[in-house]
């Protein structure tokens, strides 16, 4: 690889980490319409763009001998996989403010238990983001650029939401972490060429991490997110997929 071109959008994508928390025209209730609209990309690009990818990659996870009984027909499965855990996780993140509102007393170290498990599950998130970004550009520039740009409003809607989380900590620790591991995934794509059975594996975990962290931070009725915003983005994105 000669140009290293994904190099940017991990730029990209690592500067929206350290610079979301000065974005805050995007803060407030309610929800900005360029939150909700950015999340709509992101549902659009994983639907109609990484999704029919999966199906193609079903024939080469269906290679590996433990798909025979495991995952011989559904790859969608692992995709439900990272829904599932990301739901997971933000369950535990949820009931653990739910405790504090109550005053009932949550001792340190167990609210700093909660943080690292949440901003460790999104480290290997956005590791797996780093390695796909590497990957893409092997594939060609226009699947870099599309999932870049999904990816970009993706993070800047990630950042909002644990900003919201954990304040502090994330600025001062979290935000770090989650640029490091980006990096990190995009620097092991050198060292480490995955079968493509096992990339579609990765697509489809972060495909579904996708889809349930942009509706959980849609959906609380407290937001007051805008949906006509959502669909709009949705809606352009789609159609800009569908024309390519």
């Amino acid at each position: 690889m000669e140009n290293y071109v994904s190099i940017w959008p991990v730029v990209i994508l690592a500067l929206i980490h350290f610079f979301g928390t000065r974005l805050r025209f995007l803060a407030g209730v309610p929800r900005s319409i360029w939150l909700s609209g950015a999340g709509g990309v992101s549902v659009a690009y994983v639907f109609l763009h990484l999704f029919p990818e999966l199906s193609e990659g079903q024939e080469h996870v269906e290679q590996l001998n433990v798909a025979e009984t495991f995952l011989s027909h559904h790859v969608y499965l692992v995709a439900l996989i990272g829904l599932a855990v990301f739901y997971g996780l933000e369950r535990i993140v949820v009931e653990q403010r739910y405790q504090q509102k109550k005053k009932e007393h949550v001792e340190p170290r167990h609210e700093q238990g909660f943080f690292w498990l949440h901003i460790g599950s999104f480290a290997i998130y956005n590791a797996l983001i780093g390695y796909i970004l590497f990957q893409r550009e092997e594939e060609s520039l226009q699947n870099l650029l599309l999932f870049s740009v999904a990816m970009a409003l993706h993070f800047i809607v990630n950042d909002f939401g644990l900003q919201e989380h954990h304040k502090n900590s994330y600025r001062r620790y979290g935000r770090w972490v989650l640029v490091a591991a980006l990096i990190m995934g995009w620097g092991i794509g050198f060292v480490v060429e995955l079968p493509e059975a096992l990339v579609a594996l990765v697509l489809a975990f972060v495909g579904g991490g996708v889809i349930l962290n942009v509706l959980k931070e849609e959906l609380p009725k407290e937001r007051e997110s805008r949906y006509w915003a959502f669909a709009l983005g949705a809606g352009l994105y789609a159609i800009l997929l569908l024309s390519l």
